[in-house]
Formats: structure tokens, sequence, C-alpha cells
């Protein structure tokens, strides 16, 4: 086995999704030789958790990534996968272990700068977001010790089959309604956080790869993310609707084994 092949490369879901989203891939990359691990953040797919009774804050959130690039042996490096609400948890990787990753790869992800608070570029699109799909299904969930009460939203299925799975297999769409679960978009919590830094995050070389018929996070609003950041190239999936894991796979695999050649030394 080659050495790029037997690095590692580390795949990270967006909201109310898991692990499980990546099955295509991950099956595809492995039969390649290449080692690869879906991880499932906190509260998220089969972790047993629960938003917001357990995990209330995008930190704990996003520790079993932090815990799984802590893992990685001092020398070694891997290639880190985000997709959409995943890059939140990509960037505090990266600002956090810089020397440990490769290249990280933005999959219709969003990709924050080095200037503003790491939600702020988000922000910018969330009420239009919010205003435009209402097949969001928000529920207030009181937490003892808490004034406020947790606002949860979970995609419903007009909402999946519309704008994240419409390129994708009636099966592929029934699996999501069965498995996606509530999440927080931890708006107050990143919106307080300072940018990730230039020295760390900004160290890192970035990919973007556009989904070229997503519904939910539209090719202006990625061009966005790509405009406000260094990003050391670009790819386009022309037909890959929001989940281009699932309705592109292969040509997903291409750009993911193509990027591990140019940016493995």
């Amino acid at each position: 086995m080659s050495e790029q092949n037997s690095l590692k490369i580390i795949l990270v879901h967006g909201g109310c999704h898991g692990a499980w989203c990546w099955y295509k891939v991950v099956a595809m990359l492995r039969s390649q030789g290449y080692s690869v691990t879906a991880v499932d953040l906190a509260a998220c797919g089969s972790d047993p958790r629960r938003i917001p009774e357990d995990v209330s804050t995008f930190d704990e959130y996003a520790q079993p990534l932090m815990d799984l690039m802590a893992s990685v042996a001092e020398g070694e490096k891997v290639v880190l996968v985000g997709h959409s609400f995943g890059g939140f948890s990509l960037g505090k990787a990266m600002d956090s272990f810089p020397e440990k990753i490769a290249v990280a790869v933005f999959v219709s992800a969003i990709m924050p700068d080095t200037i503003h608070s790491p939600s702020y570029l988000f922000e910018q699109h969330l009420g239009q977001l919010l205003g435009k799909h209402t097949d969001f299904e928000a529920k207030s969930i009181a937490i003892p010790g808490r004034s406020e009460p947790f606002i949860t939203m979970t995609l419903q299925p007009k909402l999946l089959a519309n704008n994240l799975y419409q390129n994708c297999s009636s099966e592929d769409l029934t699996l999501a309604t069965m498995l996606v679960r509530p999440t927080l978009i931890f708006q107050e919590d990143l919106s307080n956080k300072p940018p990730f830094s230039k020295e760390r995050y900004g160290s890192v070389d970035k990919v973007y790869i556009i989904c070229g018929e997503d519904a939910m996070l539209t090719v202006d609003f990625q061009n966005l993310f790509i405009q406000n950041s260094a990003v050391k190239e670009v790819m386009e999936i022309k037909e890959a609707d929001h989940m281009a894991m699932l309705s592109k796979p292969e040509e997903l695999c291409q750009c993911l084994t193509t990027i591990v050649s140019n940016y493995v030394k």
C-alpha cells in the first residue's frame, strides 16, 4: 500500500446527520485501499447522547472530532473532509491541530474566515434560509438551571426531499427520514467565539467542492465562502444536490482521491 493510501481520511457529517450518510464513500475509498473514518459528532448518528439534554454547546458537539484528532500520532497527517454544518467542526479542528492536517476539504460546507466570528458568514444566510424553508421542525426544550429554553431543529421529510436529497435515490431519502436527529445551530455560542486564527486555521490548505444543484446551500452561498477565504483549489460536481456523498458518490470519491494525490506529500 502506498503512503498516500495508508493516510487516514476523516469524514465529518452535517447538521442532523451522522457518520451513516458517508456509507457509500467509505465503502468506495476503502475498496481502493484508503484508511477512512466517518465520525459521529456528539448526539448525532449512533451517539447515545441527546441535544440539548446532554449536549448543549458547540464545543461539546465537536468533541468527538477533537478526540479523534488528538489520537492522531505526532508526525502523522490526515485529510479532513467536512460537509455542510460540519464545516464549523472542521474549522475548530484546523485551529487546534493544524500540524496534523494535510488538507481540509469543504463539501458544500460552511467555511469560516479569519476576520469574523466562526458563524458570521453563515448568519448572513440564516435569515434567508429559515424564511425560504419552512419545513424545519423547531421545538423549545427547557433545561433545569437555564433561564432560556433551547430551540432544537429537525429536518422534515418535505425539506429533505426537495432541498437536500432531490437527486438521491428514494432509498437514501427514506434512510434519511429514519435517521436524521434534532440539532442546535449553536448561533449564540459560535457568534461569541473569536475568529479562527490566520496562523493556525489559516495555515491549512483548503479545497472547496461546489455541489452544483444544491438547493439548501446554493451555489451563490457556496461562492460567498470561497470569496471570503484563502482557498487553494475549487472543484465542482455539477449535478450533485446537497448530499453529494449519496447522489454522486463516485464523483466525490474521484475528487477526494485527486486531492490526496495533489496535497499529500
